[in-house]
């Protein structure tokens, strides 16, 4: 262990832990490449090829030119990944996207209406009757 000092080995971790977010920023960039719908064929194989050959040259020129482009198409899947997900549950939970509820959304709110008063007793019956055929 002496042959290996302290500083040395913090060196050595700064450089791995470099080098590990250089192969994140290169994944993140060649997925991008792919996600462009916008960059023609052979854009998209330009830019591969400047990234395989130079690839610290590369990454750093695309980032620098095209990180705003980044930024929005990320947004863009998150938000539709979102909406996604949103109609999924609202599918799951019965409801659909037209604001229309479920069964037992309209029987909580019967007898909500209920305990105010709104409604008497012979109506919620009714109404809860309606709701469950």
């Amino acid at each position: 262990m002496d042959d290996y000092p302290l500083l040395d080995l913090f060196w050595t971790m700064l450089w791995f832990f470099l080098w590990i977010m250089w192969l994140f920023l290169l994944f993140k960039i060649v997925t991008d490449i792919f996600r462009d719908h916008e960059m023609s064929g052979w854009g998209k194989a330009g830019w591969l090829i400047f990234c395989i050959l130079l690839p610290f040259l590369g990454v750093l020129v695309y980032v620098i030119a095209r990180g705003k482009g980044m930024t929005q198409r990320d947004l863009k899947q998150a938000k539709e990944s979102e909406a996604a997900f949103q109609e999924y549950v609202r599918k799951a939970a019965g409801t659909s996207a037209g604001g229309r509820t479920g069964s037992a959304d309209e029987l909580a709110r019967l007898a909500e209406l209920k305990d105010k008063g709104a409604i008497t007793e012979e109506e919620f019956l009714r109404a809860k009757a309606k709701v469950l055929s």
